[in-house]
């Protein structure tokens, strides 16, 4: 969901509903044991291969906390370096450097887990970590200079919170949007240790950064904080590498001509002879949810040129290979595909497809990421689908993708049934989603069917193993079809597809999800009387939006939703990403908010919904839960609110995370009975 803010109404909230604070639910045994099982999955958070390309690192939680390993490249002798006792302490955010020996990180064990420190290790040598420097508040994207003699970072000084809307909001207090405000800035510290050096000014909040090939410049996209609310009007700028060294504004979308005109960019990369700078440009829900077409614009300021007009996939993340290819990975038709690209001019055209994947690959940087060896001939990245539990995948950079080469969650296998990619065609449009069978399917019997609605909208459902938290997966585990749609709004067929549902939230994208439902239920024994909704953020607001449309579904649970745009306009402090999407402020064009708002609607819910948010949602604020709650239960709709304790857009504390996916299993089983 893009980043609305966090809603200043704690004393509401706790007027209004103080018995709604989320207690432990019974527990069903049968959902228990599912939720054992999904808690035994070691997540793997960050892989990174070194650059001569013989040696792996990665990231891996143990216990609640996070270590790192290292290896060979081929995922042998295997050894922990960050710590000697796992979960003991945290280390994360790895990064290699260039003489592919000695390897960054952050890590607060040295001081048994109360101050965070940038420490490097020679893995060759098998030493103790050095400390570089302390880092006293938030640290993100490490990377080293291309000539090894420093380490650049993403730094919030003293930062109380993860520079992401998508976690708890802090407590709001004294003047709103002025005080407290923390600012995210490019930082460097030199590789023999030192002082922190903040090379960007406290008067913009950079999101990502690159370094230039020469060592000289970085480039990064900046807005005047607060970060959470203005990455949609960021600009991109370049500036020296250096201290106090005058910035350059290259690139200002909302002055621009052409089709990035009013959108977003992300991963600004200098070309390899530092005279262009190309970046992914599009209609993006969140940062770090990246998509849309390449773009590139002089390195010295100019109008961006789209490198791929009119493409059918969505590009997510690239990378420069010469100043004449990319490397590119891309959505396509809800699937995870790396290509080559040729570029010459002011185009850059797929040359060869070199594996399409249903699974979810990243290196945790970024989604669909991959760490590659210096020369780009070996690649390593973290795989996971609806089959099979993460992994790090390592080998030769080819036509097929490289194996597994570790074997952390091995033994885990799905409790859920088979997966299979459903296509239609809508309204001109060609449309993909996922369909999980029930377990343990008979053809023979008639299933409910649950549609899961991701968030976004601009994003896509690509198979991955689920976590424990909500989700649709495991539904299926307990006798339902899942239905996971990737309507108009979507990654993956194209930026075209992207923008089909502008001004238009909750309407297209419906019309979109009935018609694959109709595409199932001709080919699949699915009870038509039986299907339930539901959905996290934008799915959050589907499933508050949709009862209001067809009284087609049986049971819903509404995972921070949005029920009144025009209220939660005036009600968040993070309401940029809106006009991109809306067309319009709400003042300018309040009708277009009141078309896709269910609250103008809500006479026609007859649904049963659960409705679960977290009480410091930046993202979807929690009174648009209360706002829609309140409306059903003054109607005598069967309804339930649940807001959790301090928790944000993503739910943190393992409690609320076993708690919030119990509470939905077990609605669907009152309302939507599996056996019925």
């Amino acid at each position: 969901m893009a980043q609305p803010a966090r809603l200043l109404l704690p004393a509401l909230i706790a007027v209004l509903a103080p018995s709604a604070f989320a207690a432990p639910t019974p527990v069903d045994p049968r959902i228990e044991s599912l939720l054992t099982e999904l808690g035994k999955v070691h997540s793997i958070s960050a892989v990174q291969l070194s650059p001569d390309g013989t040696q792996l690192a990665w990231v891996v939680r143990t216990e609640g906390k996070d270590g790192i390993e290292v290896a060979k490249a081929d995922g042998s002798d295997v050894r922990r370096i960050s710590d000697n006792k796992p979960g003991s302490c945290s280390s994360e955010n790895i990064a290699w450097a260039p003489d592919s020996h000695h390897l960054a990180f952050v890590s607060n064990c040295a001081s048994g887990g109360k101050q965070k420190d940038l420490v490097v290790v020679d893995v060759t040598a098998k030493g103790t970590p050095k400390r570089l420097a302390e880092l006293p508040g938030v640290s993100d994207d490490l990377t080293w200079s291309p000539d090894g003699k420093s380490l650049a970072f993403l730094y919030v000084p003293n930062g109380t919170r993860r520079a992401s809307a998508v976690y708890a909001a802090k407590p709001a207090s004294g003047e709103i949007g002025v005080d407290g405000l923390e600012v995210q800035r490019v930082a460097t510290v030199d590789a023999t240790g030192g002082a922190v050096h903040l090379l960007t000014d406290a008067s913009t909040y950079a999101y990502e950064y690159s370094w230039s090939p020469d060592n000289q410049r970085i480039a990064y996209v900046g807005a005047p904080p607060p970060g959470d609310n203005n990455w949609w009007v960021a600009k991109l700028y370049v500036q020296d590498a250096k201290v106090d060294a005058k910035a350059t504004m290259v690139l200002d979308p909302t002055t621009v001509k052409g089709s990035l005109h009013g959108l977003q960019m992300a991963l600004p990369r200098f070309s390899p002879d530092g005279q262009r700078i190309a970046f992914i440009g599009g209609l993006m829900s969140d940062q770090g949810s990246t998509g849309g077409d390449i773009y590139a614009v002089s390195s010295r300021g100019g109008e961006p040129v789209n490198l791929t007009p009119d493409t059918k996939v969505t590009p997510v993340w690239f990378t420069w290979s010469t100043s004449g290819n990319m490397l590119v990975s891309q959505v396509r038709n809800g699937q995870s595909e790396v290509a080559e690209y040729g570029v010459a001019g002011n185009k850059a055209e797929q040359s060869v497809t070199l594996f399409t994947l249903p699974a979810s690959i990243y290196d945790g940087t970024a989604s669909m990421a991959l760490s590659l060896s210096a020369n780009q001939t070996k690649v390593a990245f973290i795989q996971s689908s609806f089959d099979t539990a993460p992994e790090v995948h390592a080998g030769e950079f080819g036509k097929t993708s490289p194996p597994a080469v570790t074997h952390l969650n091995t033994g885990l296998k799905p409790s859920w049934g088979k997966t299979e990619s459903v296509e239609w065609d809508n309204e001109g449009r060609h449309v993909q989603g996922w369909l999980l069978y029930p377990a343990n399917y008979d053809p023979k019997k008639s299933y409910p069917m649950i549609v899961t609605v991701h968030g976004g909208p601009s994003a896509a459902v690509i198979p991955r193993w689920p976590a424990v938290g909500f989700g649709g997966v495991p539904f299926s585990a307990l006798g339902y079809f899942v239905f996971m749609p990737n309507p108009r709004g979507s990654f993956g067929q194209g930026e075209a597809y992207v923008q089909a549902n502008r001004k238009d939230f909750g309407h297209g994208d419906l019309r979109d999800i009935l018609a694959g439902i109709d595409t199932i239920e001709k080919k699949l024994p699915v009870d038509d009387k039986r299907l339930g909704l539901t959905g996290w953020s934008y799915g959050g607001f589907m499933s508050m939006f949709v009862p209001t449309q067809t009284q087609r579904f049986r049971a819903v649970v509404a995972g921070a939703g949005i029920s009144n745009w025009q209220s939660y306009y005036g009600q968040n402090l993070i309401d940029q990403w809106m006009v991109p999407f809306f067309g319009a402020s709400v003042y300018d064009d309040p009708a277009v908010y009141a078309k896709s708002s269910a609250i103008n609607f809500i006479k026609q819910v007859k649904t049963p919904t659960l409705i679960v948010v977290g009480d410091r949602d930046a993202e979807c604020p929690a009174p648009q839960s209360f706002e829609y709650w309140h409306a059903l239960r003054a109607q005598g709709v069967p309804t339930s609110l649940v807001v959790y304790p301090n928790e944000g857009h993503h739910f943190v504390d393992p409690d609320h995370q076993r708690d919030v996916l119990q509470r939905a299993l077990m609605w669907f089983d009152k309302y939507l009975p599996a056996k019925g």
